[in-house]
């Protein structure tokens, strides 16, 4: 599964329209950790989208990176997703959606349901705050990994 040119274009102009508005000076290495961001299926955490754009850009650092996905972060043009102990990944798809999680080897796909998107949000989860927006995390083993011998030591989390 590739994203659209289309699909990516429409980020890229969501984009243009975000660092407009906020007054951010669009600079080329900007726009290419996001276009990285916005044509990727895969979720990449802040050191593959660093080691996809130096083949572009070589010039571009790691700290350049980093700053830029929390700014990308924080005007809303791209999500985290996964247990914050393991590394943040990024994900430039703001539409309504859900992930799926290999526990062997992280891969990480969108998904989308209609019958997830009106799930019912318990009233207990109000005490915590106000609900912006939910979505569903699967975690599960993908194709590939479940191909292969599983090694001896490696026990599957049942919760």
């Amino acid at each position: 599964m590739e994203i659209s040119f289309r699909e990516t274009n429409e980020r890229m102009a969501r984009f243009e329209k975000a660092i407009s508005e906020a007054g951010v000076k669009k600079t080329i290495q900007r726009l290419e950790i996001f276009r990285e961001i916005a044509s990727s299926v895969d979720h990449p955490d802040v050191e593959t989208v660093y080691e996809r754009v130096r083949e572009r850009l070589p010039t571009v650092s790691l700290d350049t990176v980093y700053r830029t996905m929390w700014m990308l972060l924080d005007l809303g043009l791209i999500s985290t997703l996964g247990a914050s102990r393991d590394r943040t990944r990024f994900d430039a798809n703001m539409e309504n959606h859900h992930h799926f999680v290999c526990s062997r080897c992280g891969l990480t796909r969108d998904f989308y349901s209609e019958e997830l998107d009106g799930i019912k949000i318990p009233e207990s989860v109000k005490d915590f705050g106000s609900i912006n927006k939910a979505h569903l995390e699967v975690v599960g083993i993908c194709k590939q990994c479940a191909a292969k011998p599983k090694p001896i030591a490696q026990k599957e989390d049942t919760s």
